[in-house]
């Protein structure tokens, strides 16, 4: 991912963490209540971050991509299959006890 690419995301992510909402945030509705995405634009390029803020101990990212333009809008069966996968493991471990 291109340094800019990089700089965009991890600044919004962290204003994510400080409770603060960015504008571009996108709900990802087909994920449930708390999913979001960032995206930028960069070289003629479309890049993607899905988040998950829902969650009590963190805010987990479950996937950084670049988007092809193979599926339109919609997320590639592939891309939808790993956050749903990573938004699994993301509710278990957020559910663990902090004693471990």
């Amino acid at each position: 991912m291109p340094g800019p690419v990089k700089a965009s995301f991890g600044y919004r992510l962290r204003r994510v963490q400080q409770g603060k909402v960015t504008a571009d945030t996108k709900a990802v509705t087909q994920f449930g209540n708390g999913v979001y995405e960032l995206r930028e634009a960069y070289d003629k390029n479309a890049y993607r971050v899905v988040h998950v803020v829902s969650l009590r101990k963190a805010v987990y990212v479950l996937h950084v991509f670049m988007k092809k333009s193979k599926s339109g809008i919609n997320l590639p069966k592939a891309d939808a299959n790993l956050i749903q996968a990573r938004l699994k493991q993301a509710r278990i471990a957020d559910a663990e006890d902090d004693d471990d």
